[in-house]
């Protein structure tokens, strides 16, 4: 049986047959999206080949985790975990990005609004079976950028991952909190006619693992697909500090860290799907994204990793 012929059938069976389908744009991975419209409204549905983008089943783990705590992920319809199909709560296409770009003056209170649902997120405990990620783990996690961005100083690497990984110790080692992973503006979506946190509707969790409070506060204030109004970033740290009685200065140490660590990846996952995946529009994100590393790197704190990594190139602009 073809894959449309079993989306077809998996429509049929949750009673969607004949919908009306309109592709939604896509992510970094491999899933595809729809919006389904019939008589009754609209759902989105995920086609996520297993072959290609492994188990559905870390989402929905995540989403009934979210689900179960009051937050707004989308409610489930219909699942074939199996095949990999899933229909899904339609929040509409008021992403935060798009917004923003409408209405400049709602970026502060849209990411203030999104880091008092992180600090509610963080009070709740961990679902279960999730283990923290370890000082070693978050290190590792920088190879990408010398597989790909950078082969050139591949050796290097394990200089790199050594000096991360002793730097982001007392991060490991401070109580842990779920982390979304891929918390920025296009996979939140404004949802005004709810109340509190539950306005901001997140949508892409299936990478979710466990690790300091600061993380996902870095994944959306150093955002690589847009610029934020200047004094924006600190404005919203120093808020979510005072929101969780956590000492300001001990915080944005880590969120150096964990900043540093991430767009160091990230230069890595671009350069790679770039090349595996035939998307070479995410080197245009690159040098936004290297930016954001010479400003996490400019910490008083990441003076070793400064020095290990200051051979790196910075990003070419695609033509």
């Amino acid at each position: 049986m073809s894959r449309e012929d079993a989306l077809q059938r998996f429509l049929s069976e949750a009673g969607r047959d004949g919908w009306a389908r309109r592709p939604l744009a896509g992510d970094a991975s491999a899933r595809r999206y729809e919006r389904i419209s019939g008589s009754t409204g609209s759902l989105i549905l995920m086609d996520a080949n297993p072959a290609t983008c492994g188990s559905v089943q870390p989402f929905l783990d995540i989403r009934t985790h979210l689900f179960g705590l009051g937050f707004s992920a989308p409610a489930l319809w219909a699942e074939d975990v199996e095949a990999g199909f899933l229909l899904l709560e339609d929040f509409g296409d008021a992403l935060f990005a798009e917004v923003m770009a409408r209405d400049p003056a709602q970026e502060h209170p849209l990411y203030r609004s999104a880091a008092d649902l992180l600090a509610r997120l963080h009070e709740k405990p961990l679902p279960q079976g999730m283990q923290p990620m370890t000082a070693e783990a978050l290190a590792a996690m920088i190879a990408p950028a010398f597989e790909a961005y950078a082969p050139e100083h591949a050796n290097r690497l394990p200089a790199a991952q050594a000096a991360f990984a002793e730097a982001l110790k007392p991060v490991a080692e401070a109580p842990a909190v779920l982390a979304l992973r891929d918390f920025h503006a296009e996979n939140m979506v404004h949802l005004p006619g709810r109340k509190g946190d539950r306005q901001v509707g997140l949508l892409d969790f299936q990478d979710a693992f466990a690790t300091h409070p600061a993380y996902d506060l870095v994944s959306m204030l150093q955002d690589a697909r847009r610029d934020l109004s200047p004094g924006t970033e600190d404005a919203i740290i120093a808020h979510f500090a005072a929101r969780t009685g956590t000492p300001e200065a001990a915080f944005r140490t880590a969120y150096a860290l964990l900043g540093a660590q991430r767009n160091l990846r990230i230069l890595g996952i671009f350069s790679r799907l770039a090349v595996t995946r035939g998307k070479p529009q995410y080197l245009a994100l690159q040098p936004r994204v290297w930016r954001h590393l010479q400003a996490d790197l400019a910490h008083p704190a990441l003076a070793r990793l400064r020095d290990i990594l200051a051979p790196l190139p910075s990003p070419e602009v695609p033509a």
